[in-house]
This record gives structure tokens, sequence and C-alpha cells, in this order.
């Protein structure tokens, strides 16, 4: 069993330095080539995103006065039309009661003048009185009336002022933090709270101007449901759906904004949240590599390709951003077909004429030579 054991570990020092400190000296410029195939893969895309509740209301006062009452509790679950607080409305009320008053006089007055004008007009029949006697009467009874009609118009506005000191919410939701304690000189200036509507969140995300082109082209409805990871690093358990997309470019970051509906009946999503949208990608001829055999220079990846005359060409590729440690997918740079090295790169240069040999024969030679390899090439090699 130590004896296998031994065996593997000689098999893998001689792989791995096939594939990054070298490669075994097999003679005869030796390497092993892969022809490019593709296969099915699933990926995926994420973003960063910020969580907004469908309707995000600041709640304001309308006057300026001391905060006397406060009728909920932050994470409260209230209606349209509902009491929040209530603002120091004395004033309110003793102007209430004097534009009542005015009314009340101006209704009186108008009384007295329409008995006036009535008056006349039979006096005026029986030619007791001429026509400026009946004129003057009808205009201060017209005169009574207007002024009626604006002492009416301030009461009504000093009603509406003693509304606002009752700070209603003006949508159904669930109430935000509170700031402000009782006793507060609050004004028009002051967020009270924000009464959000989270039966459904939206989630804002942003992609690049290339992808929102595509998504122009392909219209929303070809992507894919979507996937929210939390804070905490979990799935949210209900998938959204793309729903907006902003018609304008951020000149700042030259990206363009989309929105991610999700319904939120168990109220897990919170509105000013974040997390990350998670798109799945699929794609049926993806081109994979191991990144063993791609090399990097100044963030840029190469591969070594196998022309038809047996020479490498140095040959610049694209990737995913997303891989799995172990391999690429490539997005540019090599095709179907192309033959590549896949082992002892660092042995190669541009040009060079090697010859091509299978992944399986080139696993073969390492094996034999790690059979043939005497105790002191091992302990040479070990120290290499």
């Amino acid at each position: 069993m130590k004896k296998i054991m031994f065996f593997v570990a000689i098999t893998a020092m001689l792989a791995s330095c096939g594939g990054g400190g070298g490669r075994p000296q097999f003679g005869d410029n030796e390497f092993p080539v892969k022809a490019v195939g593709t296969s099915q893969v699933d990926m995926q895309s994420t973003y960063p995103a910020s969580v907004k509740g469908v309707q995000d209301v600041e709640i304001r006062p309308k006057v300026q006065g001391f905060l006397v009452e406060i009728h909920v509790k932050e994470g409260q679950t209230v209606g349209a039309g509902q009491l929040l607080f209530v603002i120091d409305n004395v004033t309110a009320q003793a102007k209430v009661r004097q534009t009542q008053a005015a009314v009340n006089a101006a209704q009186q007055q108008v009384n007295t003048t329409k008995l006036t004008y009535q008056n006349s007009q039979k006096l005026h029949a029986n030619n007791v009185i001429g026509d400026y006697e009946l004129q003057t009467s009808k205009n201060n009874y017209e005169s009574a009336q207007a002024q009626l009609a604006q002492a009416q118009a301030s009461l009504a506005s000093a009603k509406e002022e003693l509304t606002f000191c009752y700070v209603k919410s003006p949508a159904n939701g669930v109430v935000g933090t509170l700031p402000f304690k009782k006793g507060a000189l609050v004004s028009g200036s002051n967020v009270l709270t924000t009464v959000s509507n989270i039966s459904s969140m939206d989630v804002y995300f942003s992609v690049t101007e290339k992808e929102a082109m595509i998504l122009s082209r392909e219209g929303l409805g070809s992507l894919p449901n979507v996937n929210l990871k939390l804070a905490d690093g979990s799935i949210y358990p209900h998938e959204g759906k793309v729903t907006k997309m902003s018609g304008v470019i951020d000149q700042t970051t030259g990206s363009v904004q989309l929105i991610a509906s999700f319904p939120n009946t168990e109220k897990i999503l919170k509105s000013g949240g974040s997390g990350t949208i998670i798109i799945p990608r699929s794609n049926s001829d993806a081109i994979i590599i191991p990144q063993s055999c791609v090399s990097e220079l100044q963030d840029k990846k190469f591969v070594y390709i196998l022309g038809k005359d047996n020479k490498v060409k140095y040959t610049e590729i694209k990737v995913d951003p997303q891989n799995d440690g172990n391999t690429f997918i490539v997005t540019d740079g090599l095709k179907k077909g192309d033959k590549y090295i896949t082992n002892g790169i660092t042995k190669l240069h541009d040009g060079m004429e090697v010859v091509p040999i299978t992944p399986e024969k080139y696993q073969q030679k390492i094996n034999d030579q790690a059979k043939a390899m005497s105790a002191g090439d091992i302990v040479g090699a070990m120290k290499k």
C-alpha cells in the first residue's frame, strides 16, 4: 500500500511539473495537444443590488409645531388614512373658531341686507323710492353675499390647516424609523417617518451599456427569472422577474439600471436592504479549457495554439470572469477544432516547432518515467 501511495505521489509531482514548473524530459519536443470542443454549461451573472419597497412615502408635516401625539410604532403595518401623528393644534383650532364667527356675522349681514333689498323692491314697485335707492339696497345685499363667501373660504382654509395637524398615512404599508419623540418641534423640512408598501419589493441593479443594448434588442422578456442572494449569504426563497430598464445611461459609471420585482409575502425583505441579483445563463456551445494550459501576462491570458506546420502560436484569449478555479470558459480567441497545448507551456515560445502527442500518451510517459526513476532521481526531483 505504501508503494502505491508513493508511486501516486511521484506521478502527481511529475504531472505538476508538466503543467507549471516545466515538464518531464521526453525528448523530441513532445507536447500534449488537444482539440477544442464545445459542451453545455450552466453559468450565472451576479450584480450588486439594493432593495426598496414598491412605494416608499416620506411622511412630512405641512405645518410647523410641537409633536404632541405618536399613534404608531416602528415596523407597524398601517392602512391608508390611518392617523400617525398629531401636531399641536391649539392655534389652528382658535383660527377655526375665529373664522367660524366671521362666517356667522357675515351670514347675519346677508340676512339683514336681503330683507332690506326685498323691502326696497316693494317700495320701488309702489313708487315710494326711486331707482337709486333700490340699486343701493341691491348693492349692499350683493356685497354682504361676497363678504359671506370670503368668510366661508377663510373658514375652509382654517379647517384644512387644522387637518394638517393630524398626519395620516397616504398609503398602505409598514412604518419605518421614528426619529422624533413627543415634544419635538417639527416642520415641513423634517421626515417624521417613511411608510413602505412591502407586499412586493423592487430590487435595483445595474448592467453594462453593452448588456443593456442586447436587452433592448431582445426585450426584458428574454431574461429568465432571477434569484436574490441576501446579505447573510442565503438565497431568497422566491424568484423575481426583471420588469423595468432605465432609458438613461449613467455617465459616471456607463451602466444602465434595471429593476426586478420580488414577492414579499413573508416580509423577509426590508426597504433599504442590499443583496446580489443572480441571473442564470446557459451556453450549449461553451469552450472550456483547463486553467493549467493558460499563461497570464499583464492581466491578459494566452494559450499556445498548434498550427498545421506543428509550430505553436502564442494567442491571446478572452474568458468569462466566472470560473470554478480549475477551468476557464473561453469567450474569444479559440474556436471549435483549434488545437492547443495542454501541458508544459513554460517550455514553449512563440513559433516553436513541437511534436504533438495525445494527452493520454503524455500521461503514460509520465507514469513510465515515474516507474523508471531511481531513488536518487526522486530525491533530486523533490529538491527542485
